[in-house]
């Protein structure tokens, strides 16, 4: 680990404290976390009609209102059961109960993709349509969820980044006195605003949804060199520390997102529709 900075508090940004929780009456509560979820579905929801309209493939606005339930019930329990396996198997071994108590927080992107994925796997079976004419539909608007979820770490305070003499370091409450990289700010722009852009302009400029698979891929590659890079800066979870080589547990998870991605962009060349 590196030495820790000893740079003057006085040049360190104060962390903005913002009550994770919006409202709360009685034992009911509504924490901003959970309302990045409503808002990234409704948005994203909305936005993969607006794609469907466009007619380049056999997916439709209908039949993307039948699949959000899919898609919430992918994500919730792919994100959770991803976190339990992936960052924090041995705790729940010996604590299995918790595992259920998502207001604890504890969720997880990859484990969150593979619920979706699978999700979309049933739901095209089902409807006997493509599979990649769905998950590029859903790839496009992903970053949508990466952008609010970020932002929803950043207010709770947690996933901070290394210490850093950077002048925008911030001082976050739990990460000790020294200022750290804001790496939900940086994963908010790069997994969300920027690959939001980016998958537009191939969705739109390019008629992204006449070549099945290639928004999925160049999601995959886009999103899993944003978290490789950014992973350089982002504190790895305490219980795991660092792993071969110096990568953590998000480097070695994106590693197969990068060839899949570079699969199905090489796919999409040779079957479009």
């Amino acid at each position: 680990m590196p030495a820790p900075y000893n740079r003057p508090m006085l040049f360190s940004i104060p962390f903005p404290v913002i009550d994770p929780v919006l409202i709360s009456i009685g034992p009911f509560a509504i924490r901003w976390y959970a309302l990045a979820y409503v808002f990234s579905i409704i948005i994203g929801w909305r936005y993969t009609r607006a794609l469907a309209a466009q007619k380049l493939s056999p997916l439709t606005p209908n039949m993307l209102d039948d699949f959000v339930t899919w898609a919430v019930l992918g994500i919730v329990l792919g994100g959770r059961i991803g976190y339990v396996v992936f960052y924090n198997a041995d705790y729940y071994l010996q604590h299995p109960g918790e595992s259920v108590e998502l207001w604890h927080g504890g969720m997880s992107f990859h484990g969150g993709l593979i619920g979706v994925i699978t999700a979309m796997a049933l739901f095209v079976r089902k409807r006997g349509i493509g599979f990649f004419h769905l998950t590029d539909a859903i790839a496009a608007a992903t970053p949508i969820g990466l952008f609010f979820g970020r932002l929803a770490n950043f207010v709770n305070g947690e996933l901070f980044g290394r210490e850093t003499d950077l002048p925008w370091g911030m001082v976050f409450p739990g990460g000790g006195p020294n200022p750290r990289h804001p790496s939900q700010l940086y994963e908010a722009i790069l997994e969300g605003l920027v690959l939001f852009i980016v998958l537009a302009v191939v969705a739109w400029r390019y008629r992204g949804l006449a070549r099945p698979g290639l928004l999925s891929g160049v999601f995959l590659v886009g999103y899993g060199l944003c978290r490789i890079i950014v992973e350089f800066v982002r504190e790895p979870d305490q219980q795991l520390g660092f792993l071969f080589g110096g990568a953590t547990m998000g480097q070695l998870l994106s590693l197969p997102m990068l060839v899949f991605g570079l699969l199905f962009i090489w796919r999409s060349g040779r079957t479009v529709r």
